[in-house]
Order: C-alpha cells, then sequence, then structure tokens
C-alpha cells in the first residue's frame, strides 16, 4: 500500500515538475522572438484576379483574365504605408487595356517580359519608390464574349474546343 502512495507522489511531482518547465521554456522562447531582429527577405503578393475587356471596332469582344504575382522586400513592405497590390493591380489594368493585342479571339504574341517591366515601372513610380522587385505571370487567358454568352446560357457546358468540333464532323460523315 505504501508503495502505491510513493508512486502516486512520484508521479503528482513529475507533471507538476514538467508543467512548470514548459512554462518557464514557454516565456523565455517568446522573450527570444521579441528579441530577434526581422531578417527580411523576398515575399511574394499574389494580386486579385483581373477582367479586362478587350475592345474592337468599338464593341467588348471578349476579356483577358490576368492572375499576376509581384515580389517586394518584407522587411521594406512592413515599413511601407500604403498597400503595392492596389497600384501594381491598376498598372496591369492599365497595360493590358491600353496595350493589350487580341486577333481573332486569340492572345496574340505578347512581348511579356516589356509588359511587366511597365507595370513594375508604373506602380514603383506611383509609390515614389522601388518597392515593387519583379512583376510574375501565374496565369493569363483570354475568353470569347460568344464562349461567355454559352457558358452562361448553359452552367454545365464546357466551352467548346477544337477536339469536340472534329468529332462532331466526324460522327457526322458516318
Amino acid at each position: 500500500m505504501i508503495r502505491f502512495l510513493f508512486i502516486g507522489l512520484w508521479v503528482c511531482v513529475v507533471t507538476l515538475l514538467s508543467i512548470y518547465g514548459t512554462a518557464y521554456w514557454a516565456a523565455g522562447a517568446s522573450d527570444m522572438k521579441a528579441e530577434m531582429p526581422f531578417s527580411g527577405g523576398p515575399e511574394y503578393v499574389r494580386l486579385p484576379t483581373i477582367n479586362v475587356p478587350m475592345i474592337i471596332d468599338g464593341s467588348v469582344r471578349g476579356y483577358v483574365i490576368a492572375k499576376l504575382v509581384i515580389t517586394t522586400d518584407s522587411s521594406q513592405l512592413r515599413r511601407l504605408g500604403v498597400d503595392p497590390q492596389v497600384f501594381a493591380t491598376s498598372a496591369a489594368f492599365t497595360e493590358i487595356y491600353n496595350n493589350g493585342r487580341v486577333d481573332t479571339g486569340k492572345l496574340s504574341k505578347y512581348n511579356f517580359k516589356d509588359m511587366l517591366d511597365k507595370i513594375k515601372k508604373d506602380a514603383n513610380a506611383k509609390m515614389n519608390g522601388e518597392v515593387i522587385h519583379d512583376v510574375l505571370i501565374d496565369s493569363i487567358n483570354y475568353i470569347d464574349k460568344n464562349d461567355m454568352r454559352k457558358m452562361a446560357e448553359s452552367p454545365t457546358a464546357q466551352p467548346p474546343s477544337k477536339a469536340d468540333n472534329t468529332d462532331k464532323s466526324a460522327k457526322a460523315t458516318h
């Protein structure tokens, strides 16, 4: 019986010491984090998806849908009083709207390097400094207005592809 009493007492002492040690260690770890300076480094910020209308001959023919990512210095970003996403999104929309080229429903060959450099330059000019280091493309697509109507009329239908059209013509000849 005394043996069970000593074992129970020993378990209680070990438990209390482990709780005390954990609390002491956790309190010391937070002080160390506060003393350690922020190292900085690059930070990747995803911009919201932008939809840019393509106006050809006075009417909307389709939309360019772009997802972009900007890189900034994280320490500079924390000191900055404004959000660079707003300026980068505005510059991207303006660049694609003014200089975007869409020929017969296809994205013609953009000079992406020049386009991204111009977006970076315009956004940094609005922020009065070199805040954005690089602009990257996550994805860019073109959707024709007619394809959008077809998708809106039939929410389960997928946009037509060339493979679908060739299959239908092959079935019709047999």
